[in-house]
């Protein structure tokens, strides 16, 4: 098996791998899957990890006593908004100086850290929000709000407003949820149907924006 398919694989079956991580690891499992969100959400090459699958599966097994809710939504939210800071201080360090001809330069150049200051001044707040729940994206924005130098107060508090909400709307709904017969049997049809909701924003963007 390949990486790619590996790693699908992981997405889509994320209830049965994170029960088999909890056998192996225990307690410890905690430190793996807080890992995976301060990564997915950290680092701007990582955005393909799971995030919103992670939380809602680690949610659904916390309603059966696999994990604590409690610690589940503080170490989630912490992951998330140390996450979304240490990503924005490296778009800050080095956004500017990566070379165009990389696979990030082909994003990111002067012209764009430019249109992206003009537009975190004006929409940057309900930026970072929306884009926590939309996968790949929420990797980028907070590199992109660094690079283009957005006020990092400004930037925080957004970062901590949006981590919360995206932590406790995807970690509750599998609590509440996600054992529900249904949608227990056809959790792969739920994680694709999550990961569909997520993108539809970028959808419907990028469809009003070819209208235009």
């Amino acid at each position: 098996m390949s990486f790619i398919q590996g790693l699908i694989d992981f997405i889509l079956h994320i209830d049965e791998h994170l029960v088999e991580i909890i056998q192996q690891f225990g307690g410890w499992a905690y430190g793996i899957i807080f890992s995976i969100v301060f990564v997915e959400t950290g680092v701007v090459i990582m955005p393909f990890l799971p995030g919103d699958s992670l939380l809602f599966a680690s949610g659904a097994l916390a309603a059966l006593g696999a994990f604590s809710l409690p610690v589940l939504l503080v170490g989630f939210i912490v992951a998330a908004i140390l996450g979304d800071t240490v990503n924005y201080h490296i778009g800050k360090k080095v956004g500017t100086a990566i070379k165009p001809n990389t696979l990030i330069g082909r994003f990111i150049n002067e012209e764009k850290m430019m249109a992206a200051q003009k537009f975190f001044n004006k929409h940057g707040g309900k930026t970072i929000v929306i884009a926590r729940f939309m996968p790949f994206i929420r990797t980028f924005i907070p590199f992109v709000a660094g690079a283009s130098r957005m006020n990092y107060k400004y930037f925080i508090v957004y970062n901590v407003v949006g981590g919360v909400l995206w932590v406790l709307i995807c970690t509750l709904a599998g609590y509440f949820f996600g054992n529900i017969p249904i949608i227990k049997e056809n959790f792969s049809i739920v994680v694709l149907l999550i990961i569909f909701i997520s993108v539809l924003p970028v959808i419907f963007s990028a469809f009003r924006t070819r209208k235009k």
